[in-house]
């Protein structure tokens, strides 16, 4: 039984619907160890049966036999596998791999067999000292001569152990030394059990073989064999073939990138500049945040919880409280009153440690010396007030007052008014009796220091203000409660129950303010802010990734017959596609990378430059973000080469071969 059969094999080549024959009806069988030269002139039909013979051509009738078996060459997933574990090919043009080594270019051939690492580098070395390049071993093939390069074309062949090496016009263009040569290690192929089938229209070439077939204007006109076949050897060898592994695409992915490095570089530097525009953003609006943050925390408790009386019964959000609250106690002050049964309530709930009461006073009057200044807030002094906003003196104690910087400058002057502190003070405002009727209030105090900031207000101790408030007559009734929750982590919580407490009808009694809420109003701001600044920085992110598919397409064009090779070898649609899209994806990954280190360096020269002035990194990139930028290069880069990678994948290899 032959190892090759071809049976009554037809193919045709349209043009506008006419018909133009190609093979008219080939009969022929091979055996192994036989080295059959297909002659005859140029149009004869030669290429169009090595490509059958190979499986590159499926576009045919008629029937091709392997070893028996019937190869259909309507499933391409049979068709890969016969060129991946039985078909070698020698080119005229020799086909290799510009951007590969020489050893690289026969390796390409061992990734899809089951061999290992160091065995796949062992045969291919092996196979190049055969035809005698153990020197040239690391040279690209552009550093190489024609007779050189067909021999790495001869070895790369060979490397999976192919049962057909197929050669279309392999001494076409060589020289007489070189030709002998390459006709010698053809022939000691065959001599090893390999059926190898040279395509030409020398007369040389095929006196060198075992047998000639002749073809003109697509028939067999002659079969003339010229000595029997070779014995077959007593143990052949085998190397079993395997799909490719992932790895070897980014391998070569990698190498190519590396190979033009230079010319990605300039769309690496384009997406980073586009992700480090996009970081930079996120990090300074992560900065502003945590420095506001901070700011505010060092002026206030953060577990502290403010709570006012609620005017209107409904639900409110932070700035109707506290808009509502300034009108009300100007307007309507006796209905801020916070009753000692709702304060009882307050210190039952779940996730209080304790209660503060406190008043707030909406206008008063203070006298220094001939001096008068009107203020519109003063408060006694709570815990929920950090001790930072007091530049000079201390918190306000008994018959003691702590003014504001303003303030006292507006009593003294610009240059003293440091000096106030300790001294006397005259404070007048209005209050209500138990009647609601409206009472004055009169005392002196002590200056105990002076406040600065943000959180700065004028302050007397709950102790003091009810001493002075009961020698007026005056109600001692608190209008304001600080709530303090157990932990940082229940300060919401306590918020959500404040807010839901309710009289007999149903209506909400009292309103709440956090830290925390303020904060979130804020951050929402800046959030907002910085989200809108990196989204527009993130316009560069999509002409980056116009960049890349751009170049994928050019890289689609120009490796078109690499293309065509690796089909030829026997990888499959799938492994062209992620070749380019794993290239792309790196090309992602660098630029995330150079993104980093631009933005670590412009981080640093900017927290540098203002940490002097306000003592904070005001550009703080996180774990999150340096995550994110290199999730969105990989996304962007890898949906770029998509459309690109599919087109590689849909070129007809015959096609892609035959590419300039």
């Amino acid at each position: 039984m032959a190892f090759l059969e071809l049976k009554n094999i037809h193919k045709s080549y349209y043009l506008d619907k006419e018909e133009f024959p190609v093979l008219k009806g080939i009969d022929l069988q091979f055996e192994r160890s036989e080295f059959i030269s297909i002659l005859g002139e140029s149009g004869g039909g030669k290429s169009t049966l090595m490509n059958i013979i190979g499986g590159l051509d499926r576009d045919f009738t008629g029937e091709v036999l392997v070893n028996g078996q019937l190869l259909d060459h309507h499933k391409e997933k049979q068709l890969d596998s016969y060129r991946r574990a039985t078909v070698g090919y020698i080119y005229q043009s020799y086909n290799l791999i510009s951007h590969l080594t020489v050893l690289d270019n026969v390796l390409v051939a061992l990734d899809m067999t089951t061999l290992n690492k160091d065995e796949r580098r062992e045969r291919a070395l092996k196979l190049l000292d055969q035809v005698g390049l153990s020197e040239q071993v690391k040279k690209h093939p552009n550093h190489l001569s024609g007779g050189q390069k067909q021999r790495v074309a001869i070895a790369r062949a060979l490397a999976s152990d192919p049962q057909i090496i197929i050669a279309d016009e392999p001494t076409g263009a060589l020289d007489a030394e070189n030709t002998k040569e390459v006709l010698a290690l053809l022939d000691n192929i065959a001599k090893d059990g390999k059926l190898v089938i040279a395509v030409t229209h020398s007369q040389e070439v095929a006196d060198s073989g075992t047998r000639i077939v002749h073809l003109a204007d697509g028939k067999i006109d002659g079969d003339e064999r010229l000595h029997p076949a070779y014995p077959l050897p007593e143990t052949p060898t085998k190397i079993t073939p395997q799909v490719l592994p992932a790895t070897a695409s980014y391998r070569t992915a990698f190498k190519h990138l590396m190979y033009n490095f230079w010319r990605n570089s300039l769309i690496m530097l384009g997406t980073a500049i586009g992700i480090f525009a996009v970081l930079l953003f996120s990090g300074l609006g992560n900065g502003i945040n945590g420095y506001i943050q901070d700011q505010i925390n060092s002026l206030a408790n953060p577990r502290s919880v403010t709570v006012f009386k609620n005017p209107t019964g409904k639900k409110m959000t932070q700035e109707q409280i506290q808009s509502s609250m300034g009108q009300t106690m100007m307007s309507n002050p006796q209905t801020m009153m916070i009753s000692e049964k709702n304060v009882k309530r307050l210190e039952k709930l779940d996730g209080v440690s304790s209660v503060q009461q406190g008043i707030m006073v909406s206008a008063y009057q203070l006298k220094y010396k001939d001096t008068k200044q009107s203020g519109t807030s003063m408060n006694t002094w709570t815990n929920a007030v950090t001790e930072d906003a007091i530049k000079q003196g201390h918190k306000p104690g008994k018959d003691e007052i702590l003014l504001t910087k303003q303030q006292a400058i507006q009593l003294t002057n610009a240059k003293d008014y440091k000096k106030i502190v300790g001294k006397s003070v005259e404070l007048n405002f209005n209050w209500l009796d138990k009647d609601n009727n409206p009472v004055p209030v009169n005392a002196k105090f002590t200056v105990s220091g002076i406040a600065d900031g943000p959180s700065a207000v004028t302050s007397i101790s709950y102790q003091t203000m009810k001493k002075i408030l009961r020698a007026a007559n005056a109600t001692t009734q608190a209008n304001f409660v600080t709530v303090y929750a157990k932990n940082l982590e229940g300060v919401q919580g306590v918020s959500d129950k404040i807010n839901n407490l309710r009289d007999q009808n149903g209506k909400r009694i009292l309103s709440s303010i956090t830290v925390g809420s303020v904060l979130k109003t804020v951050n929402t701001y800046v959030s907002l802010a910085s989200t809108v600044l990196a989204a527009i920085a993130g316009i560069s992110l999509l002409v980056s990734a116009l960049m890349i598919i751009v170049t994928m397409y050019m890289s689609v064009s120009e490796r078109t017959k690499e293309i065509g090779i690796l089909r030829a070898l026997g990888e499959r649609k799938k492994d062209i596609r992620r070749l380019f899209t794993s290239e792309s994806v790196f090309i992602g990954l660098f630029s995330a990378v150079l993104a980093l280190v631009i933005v670590a360096i412009t981080t640093a020269a900017i927290n540098h430059a203002l940490y002097g002035l306000i003592k904070y990194n005001i550009v703080q990139i996180t774990a999150g973000n340096v995550i994110f930028a290199i999730v969105i290069a990989i996304v962007i880069s890898f949906i770029a080469a998509l459309l690109p990678a599919r087109r590689a994948a849909k070129l007809n290899p015959i096609d892609a071969l035959a590419a300039d």
